[in-house]
Parts: structure tokens; C-alpha cells; sequence
């Protein structure tokens, strides 16, 4: 048979009841006592929330749809420049490197280097950074 002070004699089990609070300060006011402060005139300041009592999202409308919708400009992201691209080449070959074994060289993924030789990538500082390391050269800049 166990022994110890917890095995021996009756389990107390203490019922735990959580209870919600109901709202605190301006929310707290319903509107019988609402109405009760104005029929006794007193200064009474209601604020109508955005979606307030639906089921919306804040973020469903977009308070500049219409200056969206207007907008016919086609925006892109600025990719590496004709030169970087062919100076990239031109070094990783200069060193007969392949481009997964440059990616290897700078800790990297092969499709990284293949976006910057097609001219497809947004450039980052740090990744032209140890291509140039890498390779021995300063690249032209990329944008």
C-alpha cells in the first residue's frame, strides 16, 4: 500500500466557478439609463461605433476604395538592372563557378541566384553583399 500525506485521507475538491464581468465605465451604460439621464436633462454624449453592433470586420472597407479604384497606375517592385545581371554572370563564369555552387558559396538557395541572373529579383543589400565576397568583384549597382 502507497504511503504519504497526500494518499492518506479524503481528496478535497474545491469547486472552481469562473464568472464574467460585465462592462466597466461608459460601455457599462444601458440605454434604459440613457434615456433615463435625458428625460432628467442632463448632458448626454452618444457615440456611434464604426460597425458598431454588426458582425464587420474594421478592416472589410477600405475608406479609400474609391481613390483605389481611380488609380489605373500599374505599380512594380524595382528588380535588378540589365548590367548587375550580366556583370553576376560574367564574374560567377569568370571563376567557373555553377549557379547552385555560388548559391552553396554564400548560403543560399539556387533559385536566388537564378532570379538575380534573369533579372527577376528584388535586390537585397545583404545578398549582393556576399555575392560580392563570393566572387571576388564589386557588382555594378543593382537597380
Amino acid at each position: 500500500m502507497p504511503s504519504g500525506p497526500s494518499l492518506q485521507g479524503a481528496q478535497d475538491w474545491a469547486p472552481v466557478v469562473w464568472t464574467k464581468t460585465g462592462p466597466k465605465g461608459k460601455a457599462s451604460k444601458s440605454s434604459a439609463e440613457v434615456n433615463a439621464a435625458r428625460r432628467s436633462g442632463a448632458a448626454v454624449e452618444t457615440d456611434k461605433k464604426f460597425a458598431g453592433g454588426s458582425n464587420k470586420s474594421a478592416h472589410s472597407t477600405v475608406p479609400n476604395a474609391k481613390k483605389l479604384d481611380e488609380n489605373t497606375e500599374t505599380f512594380r517592385h524595382d528588380t535588378v538592372s540589365h548590367d548587375f545581371k550580366m556583370a553576376l554572370q560574367q564574374a560567377r563564369l569568370a571563376k567557373k563557378m555553377s549557379q547552385a555552387a555560388l548559391a552553396t558559396a554564400i548560403n543560399e538557395k539556387g533559385t536566388v541566384i537564378n532570379e538575380y541572373e534573369s533579372g527577376k529579383a528584388i535586390p537585397n543589400g545583404a545578398i549582393i553583399n556576399k555575392l560580392n565576397r563570393a566572387l571576388g568583384v564589386r557588382l555594378p549597382k543593382a537597380k
